[in-house]
């Protein structure tokens, strides 16, 4: 039945226990929103049909399965099956939420709009529901595969989903609280000593990784920007090959050229009587050795972008800037310190911090180059390797051990680190400070 509302703004408090009540009970029997209500009210009865086994899956989030050793192992509970879901009813319920408040917020801007001006809109689905729809798809997208998956690699940190005793179906995964933080932060002295270890050296990789490469495409960049030669051009497009090559292909072919024993660098090394025929220089079999060949190689693959960006940082810079530096005395390397180094940091050093990051997940730079060799003494037990980083050390953790738990425990440590980064790298772009909150 219809209700009357008044302009006066009495009748709000009626209008908000009705969009409490039901979803869009108040768009139909106050505002005349027909079609608008009818969805809501759609959307609350899936909800409510589907309530039943709703809660089961949630309470199997609690639970994670009962151990059923008298049933065949395929009918067994699959705690990581049971998990998963529990974490998309979730997100399912927190987008019901959401839905709700926006119904309840649509509701009374609408009673608003009609104070104001004494006319209601025949369906709602106008102007004001267009950014609603058309951001809705996006947030369910956002939410379902990249929030979902990042909330269930957190909840594995707190279970002991590892093996042989705790992969499921033949076995049940149980949460274990901050047990396997503890583990790893002190409470068992080899793993806690490998991961020191491997985060220490992810730290170094990714700051010498990220220098080197930087201070290269600079230094390139300038000689190629002040030689005047006829052939920069052609010497840019030399230097840009090892960017434009797959890094996959160019660290698996470095891999074969540094190998100690039948390598091309070593076979031509005694060729050229710089080494004995019985030497061999162990590239990436030995560990102080090998990390260095990591930073070197990286920086043949990455000091080319890092010239492209100063070249083009470079080019912004007035010519008339250098002519008055020139007119007072100041020698090249005087002009690149207080002129040059300064306008091409200032322009730059968000791209540094974006590459800082990249390379501490640099999978690829690592495993296709040593892969994460040499082995160390703690490796048989933890398989960290020699020059694994975190994440390489990950990857090992759940193909080799499987030991999810664990692998997940340093998910969650590189995302606290890297997460504040990439928020602080994007508050300083121009765009984020020009748009309108």
């Amino acid at each position: 039945m219809e209700r009357t509302l008044q302009r006066d703004g009495t009748a709000r408090g009626r209008l908000l226990c009705a969009s409490l009540l039901f979803m869009g009970l108040g768009h139909i029997l106050y505002l005349r929103q027909y079609l608008k209500g009818v969805l809501f009210a759609l959307v609350e009865g899936i909800v409510l049909i589907s309530l039943p086994r709703m809660i089961g899956g949630i309470r199997n989030l609690f639970t994670l399965g009962d151990p059923h050793p008298e049933l065949p192992v395929m009918e067994r509970d699959h705690s990581v099956f049971m998990l998963i879901d529990g974490v998309m009813l979730l997100a399912a319920l927190f987008l019901f939420v959401l839905l709700y408040y926006i119904s309840v917020r649509s509701a009374l801007g609408e009673y608003k709009r009609y104070c104001d001006t004494g006319a209601f809109s025949s369906a709602g689905l106008g102007d004001h529901a267009f950014p609603v729809l058309g951001l809705a798809p996006m947030v369910v997208l956002v939410l379902f595969f990249v929030v979902v998956p990042l909330v269930f690699s957190a909840c594995v940190a707190f279970t002991d989903y590892s093996s042989p005793h705790h992969i499921p179906p033949n076995n049940t995964v149980n949460w274990v609280g901050l047990d396997n933080f503890v583990a790893l932060f002190g409470g068992n002295a080899t793993w806690a000593g490998a991961l020191g270890r491997v985060a220490l050296w992810t730290l170094i990789w990714a700051a010498a990784a990220t220098l080197t490469s930087y201070a290269g495409g600079t230094i390139m960049a300038v000689l190629l920007q002040e030689s005047r030669l006829k052939l920069t051009p052609f010497f840019r497009s030399v230097f840009l090959l090892p960017y434009a090559v797959p890094s996959v292909v160019s660290m698996l072919v470095w891999q074969n050229l540094l190998n100690g024993s039948f390598g091309t660098v070593n076979r031509t090394l005694i060729a050229l009587g710089l080494i004995g025929k019985d030497t061999v220089i162990p590239w990436l079999s030995d560990a102080t050795l090998a990390k260095f060949t990591c930073v070197f190689i990286n920086l043949w693959a990455g000091f080319p972008y890092f010239m492209l960006l100063v070249t083009g940082a470079m080019t912004a810079i007035p010519p008339s800037v250098y002519e008055a530096a020139k007119m007072d005395g100041a020698n090249r390397f005087q002009v690149f310190r207080s002129i040059t180094l300064p306008q091409v940091l200032y322009q730059t050093t968000p791209l540094i911090i974006m590459s800082f990051t990249h390379n501490i997940n640099n999978f690829g730079a690592i495993f296709f180059l040593t892969g994460g060799n040499p082995k160390v003494a703690d490796s048989t037990v933890t398989s960290a390797k020699g020059t694994d980083i975190i994440i390489t050390w990950v990857y090992n953790l759940t193909v080799n051990l499987q030991k999810y738990n664990f692998a997940a425990v340093l998910a969650v440590c590189i995302f606290v680190v890297l997460a504040p980064a990439a928020i602080f790298n994007f508050r300083r772009t121009k765009s984020f400070r020009e748009s309108e909150f």
